[in-house]
């Protein structure tokens, strides 16, 4: 086993959100959960403790070194969160969580009466934006950004608001990749703005790229804490 990232504390979410409607609908999307999966494994195999935070997906993962806890809505997956996220080490928020929830769930299935009715939404709490505000200097946060158009400018804005030290970003443009598939397409940011760019590959293999990536981030900011070390001792 690698153990690049031995006893390491990871936080993943992964997965869709549902927000309910009634007792038997809900909003959601299209989200598989593939992508945190797979990164979550990987850690798992470089010799982390990983957390995962889950929406509903049909996919199993099991390890000695897993907890799983399942998360149906936003405000779940936030309440979820709140009990790991201040001892993780790094945390990927990979899940595609709503955006809106509606402001008023029925307690009886809505019945097909008229020709139309509407449904208020109002706003989720945003969970990355929320743990950006309390991130401690020695916490690496990394997010996704899925775009559909200018998808630089979105991803960028994503990096700077939550404070992520990487986004990963995906673009729906892209064939063969994103929800639902096995293999994906991505370009990172990180937070000096350096850009790599991934041909398309299996997202098990992309969940490696991910790693190296977050791996280097950790170099670096070791190699920064050492530099300074020494350019304090040397004015001592």
């Amino acid at each position: 086993m690698n153990t690049t990232f031995q006893n390491k504390k990871i936080l993943i979410t992964a997965g869709p959100t549902q927000e309910a409607i009634d007792p038997v609908r809900f909003i959601s999307n299209h989200s598989s959960g593939k992508m945190g999966y797979a990164i979550a494994e990987a850690f798992l195999k470089q010799g982390a403790s990983v957390t995962l935070v889950s929406g509903k997906v049909s996919l199993s993962l099991v390890h000695p070194n897993l907890e799983i806890i399942p998360a149906n809505s936003a405000l779940d997956m936030y309440l979820a969160c709140c009990h790991y996220f201040e001892e993780a080490d790094i945390v990927v928020f990979a899940a595609a969580v709503a955006d809106y929830r509606v402001a008023r769930v029925e307690t009886q299935k809505i019945k097909k009466d008229d020709d139309s009715f509407t449904l208020r939404l109002v706003k989720n709490i945003d969970i990355a934006f929320e743990f950006g505000k309390v991130k401690k200097s020695n916490q690496l946060t990394i997010g996704f950004a899925l775009e559909t158009h200018d998808e630089l400018l979105h991803a960028k804005r994503k990096l700077d608001k939550k404070h992520f030290d990487m986004v990963v970003l995906n673009s729906m443009k892209n064939e063969n990749s994103c929800f639902g598939y096995d293999t994906n397409k991505i370009q990172t940011i990180r937070g000096d703005l350096t850009r790599r760019s991934y041909r398309l590959k299996h997202k098990s293999e992309v969940a490696k790229d991910i790693l190296h990536e977050i791996n280097e981030l950790l170099e670096e900011r070791e190699s920064s804490r050492l530099e300074l070390q020494l350019y304090e001792y040397s004015n001592y």
